[in-house]
């Protein structure tokens, strides 16, 4: 038995018994998001592709130059392609069959080696995908040509069913053809859109050149609506497709092999360099594509870029004296927003951020790509002076637009009034469309990725939202010299618009309390519900308590409560509130199928469920902010918030117990 010693006192709860070990398709099917990232729609998605990057894979090595995918309307998914044929036969090494360790065990392929067999650049090295596509899904058929034989074999529910089926085969092509449905016990969602199937395909068309991708959709009347993707000089062409007419520069593109380590105790191991690029006026894209895997968040490739851009841009200036007296020098801002670039790298040893694969951290690969880039821009920049001079004029029109409008922006700062365009005024501020102050609410929410949920979640019309950048300062007892000087909170009651309660000189930016300039019906402040959330939402209202009292005392102060939990069933979803309104739905469910979902915080909720719960006033749930007795407030803050480490030990030591369950103590 395991001890555990909390304050003091032995706590046996963990004992052997609590030690569990997941075993063969449970590995995935009961904790889908530590292979996939996510248990919702973007899981199930990066478990196609995982099928598909399979036979691009086959592809790139030479064998096959089409893959067709289609895609029933019965969230069926088929990926048909013309390579070698999956291995099926008997593994002497391992003693097992090749299919039982493609199919059935994680962390086996064809990819752990150097030697000549193996895939040189490929999508995925980790001998996880068909495996653990194949355990989250509902069935899977697959059949194999190879050999002169055409193999079968039958999947439920991550276990095989009836063995390897063979029979002699007269075709002369062989492939793999993969027909399955993902499990709606393992995802949550499995209904993904034709729209995903068309992106990663044209992406892939693009760093592919030449491999042939045949999508088919079934339409309502059977048949199959058919689109084509391919790209005959591949990233180039795609470069050339998005710029259209409006290049400012001829399209480059460079290319090299290099090898290197990323320490100097782990093996060496070779990258290839691809990228295309072209300058705009007009239109501005880059892309990063890493063993064909599209880099949503970039890592490696995008350090390079930035790095060497800035870099090669900032001393070809220099040389060039185009920067005027004392001027700053440009950033990548700059460069980006006239630089049209897409790059497409592929290593025998590649570093991703997880299994999502949508960023790299090789720094091998950041540094041979920041030196390959500098030499080729230094190059460029010499061979082309027209074409260099029109891209460093470019950049310092973008450098110094940006700083004129930066300028603008700060000059605004120091105005408030209820004329202003706030959305320009205060950073990242969303107004509503509506003037009339009785209908318009202010959301305050927790940081960018909540912003995103509640924009897409709001009614445009009367709900405005501005995002609050980490916990804000304690405005209890701080300086007014202080508080004054914290762009956040400054953003905030400009927002608001009816100035502070306050009579100092260190307020120097707002206005003196008006409620007649007051442009909201309701404040609404949104956070998380937990620790972090509600720390934020108290410093909220010591704010308001602190600098304008009188909202709170008329009534304009509410507090949002968000469901932790979603519960589907086949005819209803449900929202719970706190674990104890969760085992009521369940109770009165009973044993209806269901799948339950709790939110891990406004960012991650899908918009969907937030426009029906937190952002509807038919059916959300505030809780207004009164202030019966100001002093016992101010009591209740200053315990929690001021100085009294004695008092605030205390009330923890007496009503502690009662917030337990919100502890993050995993």
């Amino acid at each position: 038995m395991v001890c555990i010693e909390i304050n003091g006192k032995a706590d046996n709860r963990w004992q052997r018994k609590s030690i569990t070990m997941l075993k063969g398709a449970d590995k995935v099917r009961k904790r889908p998001a530590v292979i996939f990232g996510s248990d919702g729609l973007d899981g199930c998605e990066h478990s196609i592709f995982e099928v598909i990057s399979n036979s691009i894979d086959e592809a790139r090595e030479g064998f096959g130059d089409k893959i067709i995918i289609t895609h029933y309307r019965n969230n069926d998914i088929e990926v048909e392609d013309f390579g070698r044929g999956c291995p099926v036969d008997f593994n002497n090494n391992e003693q097992r069959y090749n299919w039982e360790l493609v199919y059935c065990e994680l962390y086996a392929g064809g990819k752990y080696d150097d030697t000549a067999e193996s895939y040189e650049y490929s999508l995925g090295l980790n001998g996880l995908g068909l495996c653990a596509t194949q355990f989250s899904s509902e069935y899977m058929d697959v059949e194999i040509i190879r050999d002169g034989f055409k193999y079968g074999l039958h999947f439920e529910k991550g276990e095989n069913i009836g063995g390897l089926k063979k029979e002699p085969c007269k075709k002369k092509q062989t492939g793999t053809k993969t027909r399955w449905r993902p499990d709606l016990d393992v995802f949550t969602d499995i209904e993904v859109s034709d729209e995903y199937f068309c992106d990663i395909l044209k992406r892939q068309a693009v760093v592919n050149p030449n491999l042939l991708f045949v999508f088919r959709s079934e339409n309502e009347a059977g048949g199959f609506n058919e689109q084509e993707f391919i790209y005959e000089n591949g990233i180039t062409d795609y470069v050339t497709e998005i710029v259209g007419d409006n290049a400012l520069t001829t399209i480059q593109h460079w290319s090299s092999e290099k090898r290197g380590r990323d320490r100097e105790d782990k093996p060496e191991y070779k990258v290839k360099l691809d990228v295309a690029l072209t300058f705009s006026n007009k239109v501005k894209q880059i892309e990063y594509y890493h063993n064909s895997s599209f880099l949503e968040h970039g890592g490696s490739p995008e350090r390079a870029v930035k790095q060497a851009f800035v870099s090669q841009l900032d001393s070809y200036i220099k040389s060039v004296n185009g920067y005027q007296k004392n001027e700053a020098k440009i950033t990548f801002n700059d460069v980006e927003e006239c630089l049209v670039l897409v790059s497409s790298s592929f290593s025998t040893q590649t570093s991703y951020e997880n299994q999502t694969k949508k960023a790299i951290t090789n720094k091998f690969i950041y540094e041979a790509m920041t030196e390959f880039l500098k030499h080729q821009l230094e190059i460029y920049f010499i061979e082309n002076p027209d074409e260099a001079k029109r891209i460093s004029e470019q950049v310092l029109l973008n450098k110094r637009s940006r700083e004129n409008a930066e300028k603008t922006r700060l000059n605004m700062k120091k105005k408030l009034s209820g004329t202003i365009d706030l959305s320009n005024m205060v950073e990242k501020f969303v107004d509503c469309r509506s003037k009339d102050v009785s209908q318009r609410e202010i959301y305050i929410v927790e940081g960018d990725s909540a912003l995103g949920s509640v924009k897409l979640a709001r009614n445009a019309e009367f709900q405005a939202i501005i995002p609050v950048r980490g916990k804000i300062l304690n405005c209890l007892k701080a300086e007014y010299s202080k508080i004054f000087k914290n762009d956040i909170i400054t953003d905030l009651m400009k927002v608001l618009g009816c100035g502070v309660e306050v009579t100092t000189k260190a307020n120097k930016e707002l206005s003196t309390f008006n409620i007649e300039n007051f442009r909201w019906s309701k404040i609404v402040i949104c956070t998380d519900a937990d620790v972090d959330g509600f720390q934020i939402r108290t410093l909220i209202l010591t704010m308001l308590y602190r600098l304008t009292p009188t909202l709170i005392e008329q009534g304009y102060v509410y507090i949002a409560e968000s469901p932790l939990f979603e519960i589907n069933t086949k005819e209803k979803t449900y929202f719970a509130y706190t674990e104890q309104e969760k085992q009521r739905i369940l109770g009165m469910i009973g044993d209806k199928k269901h799948t339950i979902q709790r939110s891990k915080g406004l960012g991650e909720n899908e918009p969907d469920m937030m426009s029906l719960t937190t952002m509807n006033p038919e059916t959300r749930r505030l809780i207004k902010v009164t202030v019966e007795d100001i002093a016992q407030s101010a009591e209740i803050f200053e315990m929690l918030l001021g100085d009294d480490l004695q008092g605030r030990k205390d009330y923890i030591s007496e009503y502690g117990a009662d917030y337990l369950e919100l502890a993050d103590i995993s």
